[in-house]
C-alpha cells in the first residue's frame, strides 16, 4: 500500500514479475484486500502464483515512522514484515514510508549481532561497472565504527550480488590524503586500514563515477545528498537533449538518429533498473523502493529480493560479523 501510486503500480509490477519469470516464485500482496483485488482484476493474472494477506491500516508517507509503527500494528508494512519473520515469506519489499520500513525492519526482524546500525545501500554506474554506496540516508550522524560496519556489509553484498570478489573499499572525503576529512572519516580511515577489507583509502566525489572503489562508505547525510544529486542527472540530461532538439529540424533529426544509443547510455542512471535499495544489517531481507516507483521498478525490486534471498545475504553478513567479533 506504500508509494505515490499504490496499490496500482505495486500490483502491476508484481504481476509482471510473475508473468515474465514464468511463476518462478510466489508473491504475497499485503494490504487492503479489496483494493488489491480491484487492481489485479485489471490485469491478466490467471494462473500466476500470488496470494493476498489483508492488512487494514496504511502508514502514510508523512507519518512519523516510530509513532506509526507503534500505533498501526495492522499496517501493510508491519503485517508483511511479520510474515517474513515467521518464515512465511523469504523477503519483504516496500515502496512506502522509508523511515517506517527501516524502523519496523530493525525492531521486528532484529539487528544482526555485531551490527550497530543497519544501513541502506544504493547503486551507482561507473566506468568500471556498478558500485555500491553506503549509507544512503539511514544514518545521518555516524561514528567511525559505523563506517567500518558499512564497509563490511557492503563488501559482502558486492561479493555475492555484484560478483566482485574482494571488492575495493573507499571512504568519501575531501581529499585523498589520510589526514583529510573530519574526525569521523580520519578515524574510520585508520580502522579500515587495519581491517582485512580491501581498503584503498579516501576517494573524492569525482571518483565515484570513475569506479575507483566498488564499495563506497560515508555517513547518511553525505550519502543522501550524493544520491539525490545523481537521481536528478537523468532528468537534467533528458531536458538538455529536448531543448537542443527544439532549436531546429536538423538538430531534432540528429537527436532522433541518436535516440537508441542515448537510451542505452542513460539506462545506467535510471533508478528503475535497480528497483530498490537493500537495508543491510537486519536478520532478514528487506528492500526499500522509491516512493514514485513504476511497475518496472517494482518488478526489478522483486528480482533483486529473490536474488538476495537465494544467496542468503543476511546470513553471509552475520557470518562475517561473527568471525570478526571472534577474531577481536
Amino acid at each position: 500500500m506504500g508509494g505515490d501510486f499504490a496499490p496500482a503500480n505495486i500490483v502491476a509490477g508484481g504481476i509482471e514479475a510473475l508473468r515474465e519469470s514464468n511463476n518462478r516464485f510466489e508473491i504475497i500482496f499485503v494490504g487492503i484486500e479489496a483494493d488489491i483485488k480491484n487492481e489485479i482484476a485489471k490485469l491478466n493474472a490467471d494462473g500466476l502464483s500470488y496470494s493476498i494477506v489483508h492488512a487494514s491500516e496504511v502508514i502514510d508517507m508523512h507519518e512519523s515512522p516510530t509513532v506509526a509503527f507503534k500505533q498501526k500494528k495492522d499496517s501493510s508494512i508491519v503485517v508483511g514484515l511479520n510474515l517474513h519473520k515467521a518464515g512465511k515469506a523469504d523477503a519483504f519489499l516496500s515502496a512506502g514510508n522509508t523511515g517506517a520500513v527501516m524502523s519496523a525492519s530493525t525492531l521486528l526482524l532484529g539487528r544482526i549481532n555485531g551490527v550497530s546500525r543497519p544501513t541502506i545501500g544504493t547503486f551507482f554506474p561507473s566506468q568500471k561497472g556498478q558500485c555500491l554506496l553506503l549509507d544512503a540516508g539511514a544514518n545521518v550522524d555516524c561514528r567511525p565504527q559505523h563506517l567500518v560496519e558499512f564497509a563490511m556489509m557492503g563488501s559482502i553484498y558486492a561479493n555475492y550480488i555484484l560478483n566482485s570478489p574482494n571488492p575495493t573499499v573507499g571512504i568519501v572525503s575531501i581529499g585523498e590524503e589520510s589526514s583529510k576529512g573530519n574526525e569521523v572519516t580520519i578515524e574510520a580511515h585508520r580502522l579500515l586500514k587495519e581491517s582485512k577489507l580491501n581498503f584503498i583509502g579516501n576517494i573524492e566525489g569525482r571518483d565515484i563515477l570513475k569506479g575507483k572503489a566498488q564499495v563506497i562508505v560515508c555517513d547518511g547525510f553525505v550519502g543522501n545528498i550524493v544520491l539525490k544529486f545523481a537521481e536528478s542527472t537523468l532528468g537534467f540530461l533528458k531536458s538538455k537533449f529536448k531543448s537542443y532538439a527544439s532549436e531546429s529540424i536538423f538538430k531534432k533529426i540528429w537527436v532522433g538518429l541518436m535516440y537508441g544509443t542515448l537510451k542505452k547510455i542513460l539506462k545506467d542512471f535510471d533508478y528503475q533498473e535497480a528497483g530498490g535499495v537493500p537495508l543491510l544489517g537486519v536478520k532478514g531481507i528487506s528492500l526499500i523502493g522509491h516512493g514514485s516507483s513504476t511497475p518496472k521498478a517494482i518488478k526489478n525490486m522483486v528480482y533483486r529480493a529473490e536474488e538476495m534471498a537465494a544467496k542468503q545475504i543476511d546470513k553471509q553478513i552475520a557470518k562475517l560479523m561473527s568471525n570478526t567479533n571472534t577474531n577481536e
